[in-house]
Order: structure tokens, then C-alpha cells, then sequence
């Protein structure tokens, strides 16, 4: 269901995506009701007693916007089933356990600062005692559960102003027709003419949603990476597996130059601060799309294949190469069919020397120091018209 609607998410290319929730105050994940067996008469009153006083929605808003991020979706129900927002079809929320309506707070943040929200809602929920009725042939029961999922999206939906974004999960134990998804998201649609939604409802929608790796679509279909900086979704203060700002920047020019999106996730500790190593991340990448971020947002896919050097990315007339591997001060380039206007550094718009001979390009004159930090070097090339290049060699 490509359209208008979805036009600045495809131009986007970079989001935050949040994992946060009762679960946070554990520092063990957010599978940790399931992975150890917590019987919900243990994990509710834990979830029912948390209380997240560090929580800042708008330094949360303030990190992702100067990370160059341009949307935010954030856990609203995770799979434990505690809701972080005011639900009336249960009292197990936030706003009954601690009086505060966390989601209505981190819109207020994000609408105010202009940064574009959605909200993660989980379908699996291992607190309602009718999850798994159609699963066990309960056609009362899973109607009861399906009338419980449909009215929290239509609480969603309704409650929060405009909202951009609906990305379900969990959807696994029934398929699109056992979630009655078709009606459920034409009633968010409804609700939200312009809401862009994800595929996990079981039903195909706006876009797929490869998780924790890259995954091209169909020609034509839209594609979004989730993916952690380390990892776990939820807060584990155990888990040390840190990527590098490196690999982060070379995995969004990476999905980027494959025209997809990157929605990169933060866990927040249980008080609600963003742990110090995704923040340390989440700077620097912010600084390098600072002065590069025209090489990655409304960019798409072009003609081009990596290179010696890296990963291209194109938008209009313009193709960005993007530097992450040492090719000395003079680069090659075998891909570029169409004629060469102009070859520039991007960060400072330093004109380049270039030849262009047969199906090779020289490009000469690279600074060495660039090379010191990762993806420091894009050079722009302006072309004499729409993109193209040279058949691929097998």
C-alpha cells in the first residue's frame, strides 16, 4: 500500500526505536517474564510497583533528533502485556499503577518538537488470560481477546494526537484472518489518515520489517531494519556487546544505499535514562550526519553495486560515495555510466579531480587524514542526468 502517506518515511531513512517497560527495572531484557517463567501473579506486582523517576521524554526527543533520527516509535505494550499508556480496558497501566500516562508524555515531547511518533504495540500478551483462546479453539475467548486488541488500537490511535506510525508485533500465533488485522488497521486508518503500519499484524501494509539483519524487498516494496546497538532490545546491563559508531554509520549508508530504512533501538534502564554507551552512539552519529546526512535522507536506490571503497547512495542527479575502506588518494570507480559534471568532497565542498574514461572513473586529490574516522570522506558526484550504470560483471 504505497502512497503519499508514506512518501516522508521513505525520505527519512533513520529512526529511534525504544524498548521499554516494566521489564526495564530487571536489566535482564524484555523476554524476561517468558525466558524465566515469572508466574504473572510474581511479575505483576513487580510491574505494578515501577516507578521510572528518571524517565525525560523530552531529553529522550532531544537525543534522537540530534542523532539525525526523524522518527521515534516506542514500546507502548510490549509482550508482558503492561500497558505504558492510560488504557480503560484494564488497569494494568501506567496510569493506574503511578498516576503518569508515559505515552502521552513522549508525544507531548516529540509533537512539540516537531519529531515524528509512533507507537510499537504488542498483539502476543502474556498477561491476558485470553491470548491464547483460538489457539485452543476458545472462539468466545479469542473474540473476547480480539475485542480487547482492537479497542487499545482504537485507545491508540484516538487518545495521542497524530500519530505517524503503528508497528505491531508478536503477531506470530495467529495469521492476518485470526487477528481480523484487514479491519483492525482500516479502523486505524480511519482514525489516522496518513499513519504509516508494518507488516506484523500478519497483513501485508505499508512495509516489511526485517529484523536484527538487511533484507532487500521486492522491487517497489518499502523495508525497514530493526536492529540494537548491541544485543538486546530491553535494558540488560549484562550484555557488553556493543557495536561500534563504525559499524552503525556503515550499516545505515549500507541500508540507505539498498533504499530502506534504519530504526535503531535504544533500551532504556529502568529509571528511564538512556544507557551511557547508546548515548556516546548516538552522538556521534548525529555529528557525522551533520555534515554527510545529504548522502543518506530522500536518498534511494540507484544502478550502482558497492565498491572498492564502500557503499553509494543516490537521490536526483547526485551519487554519494560513501568512504569506509582505505583507498589511498586516488579511487577508482567502475560502475558510473553517465557523464560526470563535477566530484567534490561533501563535508566542505572542496572541488576533486576526476577522469572518466570508458566505464572507469579516477577520482583524485582524497585528503589523508580523512581516514582517520570512520565514513569521515563522502564524495559527491554531480551527474549530467538520470543516474545509470554499466551492465554488472558476473
Amino acid at each position: 500500500m504505497t502512497g503519499p502517506h508514506l512518501q516522508w518515511w521513505l525520505d527519512a531513512k533513520f529512526g529511534m526505536f525504544i524498548h521499554w517497560g516494566a521489564y526495564s527495572q530487571l536489566a535482564r531484557g524484555e523476554w524476561v517474564m517468558n525466558r524465566e517463567r515469572w508466574p504473572i501473579e510474581e511479575y505483576e506486582p513487580l510491574a505494578r510497583a515501577w516507578r521510572p523517576d528518571r524517565h525525560d521524554p523530552r531529553e529522550w526527543v532531544a537525543m534522537a533528533q540530534d542523532a539525525g533520527m526523524k522518527y521515534l516509535v516506542c514500546t507502548s505494550k510490549h509482550h508482558d502485556g503492561f500497558c505504558l499508556f492510560g488504557s480503560e480496558l484494564t488497569d494494568y497501566n501506567s496510569v493506574a499503577t503511578m498516576g503518569r500516562d508515559l505515552m502521552a508524555e513522549l508525544a507531548d515531547a516529540c509533537h512539540e518538537a516537531g519529531l515524528r511518533f509512533g507507537f510499537y504495540y504488542s498483539l502476543k500478551d502474556w498477561h491476558h488470560p485470553d491470548y491464547e483462546c483460538g489457539h485452543r479453539g476458545d472462539a468466545a475467548g479469542h473474540e473476547r481477546f480480539l475485542e480487547y486488541t482492537r479497542g487499545q488500537v482504537r485507545e491508540l490511535c484516538s487518545n495521542y494526537g497524530k500519530l505517524d506510525i503503528l508497528w505491531y508485533d508478536g503477531g506470530g500465533l495467529y495469521d492476518g484472518e485470526g487477528w481480523q488485522a484487514h479491519e483492525m488497521n482500516a479502523m486505524a486508518r480511519e482514525l489516522q489518515p496518513e499513519i504509516v503500519i508494518n507488516n506484523r499484524s500478519r497483513v501485508p501494509e505499508d512495509h516489511d520489517t526485517p529484523e536484527q539483519h538487511v533484507a532487500v524487498s521486492a522491487p517497489g516494496r518499502p523495508w525497514e531494519t530493526c536492529m540494537t546497538m548491541n544485543g538486546s532490545w530491553g535494558w540488560h546491563a549484562g550484555d557488553d556487546r556493543w557495536k561500534s559508531t563504525k559499524d552503525l554509520i556503515a550499516t545505515l549508508v549500507g541500508i540507505a544505499s539498498l533504499g530502506g530504512n534504519l530504526l535503531l533501538n535504544v533500551g532504556p534502564r529502568g529509571d528511564g535514562g538512556f544507557p551511557e554507551e547508546s548515548i556516546i552512539r548516538l552522538r556521534e552519529i548525529g555529528g557525522w550526519l551533520r555534515l554527510h546526512g545529504e548522502a543518506i535522507y530522500g536518498t534511494h536506490r540507484g544502478p550502482f553495486e558497492w565498491g572498492c571503497f564502500g557503499m553509494p547512495t543516490v537521490k536526483g542527479g547526485s551519487v554519494y560515495l560513501c568512504i569506509d575502506k582505505w583507498v589511498g588518494q586516488e579511487m577508482v570507480v567502475g560502475m558510473v555510466k553517465t557523464p560526470v559534471r563535477s566530484a567534490s568532497l561533501l563535508s566542505t565542498g572542496e572541488a576533486l579531480e576526476f577522469e572518466q574514461r570508458d566505464d572507469r572513473l579516477w577520482i583524485r586529490g582524497l585528503p589523508d587524514r580523512s581516514y582517520a574516522d570512520p565514513y569521515a570522506t563522502v564524495v559527491k558526484l554531480e551527474l549530467d542526468g538520470e543516474p545509470e550504470a554499466y551492465s554488472r560483471w558476473l
